[in-house]
């Protein structure tokens, strides 16, 4: 049985006619450290919290056609990020697999679910009264998760339970998804190798 675990990192990069972007994580940082640079700044700051949150280390650049809008760039961050955290992770060897969180922001509370089984399945049920926050589209936020959740390969479910601020909304939900994938990340070496009956997810 392990008692010392090796660092989960990954490095992937995605160049397509409509962006070209950089993602660098660390499920397992001695100190966490992000700089995330999308050309979206609620987008960075969404991304930079839930890398606090989360514990993670997480580098993100993106040379995208915002000339067009953020679709491109908010989603092929998402895929990439996806990819990332998909890579980082390798066999799953003792992970919790499942996590979940609540978080409060103000008036609003959010609840994120996560099962790193290695099926997609993406579940988002929010609503907003603004088109945007900042520079990112507020219908850019499910898709977002969609996203990440299709190339992470894992069951996702975010719910804001009530809330009336945009804002606070979308927060809460990148702080409490953050949360649950800690949980979910998180090893221990007296765990089954595979958390599953298949001896494999």
């Amino acid at each position: 049985m392990p008692t010392d675990f090796a660092p989960r990192t990954a490095t992937v990069s995605r160049t397509t006619n409509e962006t070209d972007i950089s993602v660098s994580v660390n499920l397992d940082p001695e100190q966490v450290e992000y700089e995330n640079d999308t050309g979206i700044g609620f987008l960075d700051h969404m991304l930079d919290l839930f890398a606090r949150h989360g514990g993670f280390s997480l580098d993100v650049t993106c040379d995208g056609d915002l000339y067009v809008d953020d679709h491109h760039t908010t989603e092929d961050v998402a895929i990439t990020l996806g990819q990332a955290v998909r890579e980082a992770l390798g066999d799953k060897a003792h992970i919790a697999r499942y996590g979940h969180a609540y978080v409060p922001m103000d008036e609003t509370l959010a609840r994120s679910v996560v099962d790193l089984s290695g099926r997609f399945y993406c579940r988002v049920d929010a609503d907003f009264d603004r088109s945007t926050v900042g520079d990112l589209s507020t219908e850019m936020v499910p898709h977002f998760w969609y996203s990440f959740a299709e190339h992470l390969r894992c069951n996702w479910h975010v719910t804001v339970l009530y809330g009336s601020n945009a804002h606070h909304k979308i927060e809460a939900m990148f702080k409490s998804g953050a949360r649950a994938l800690r949980t979910a990340v998180r090893r221990d070496a007296a765990q089954d190798k595979v958390l599953s009956t298949k001896g494999t997810i």
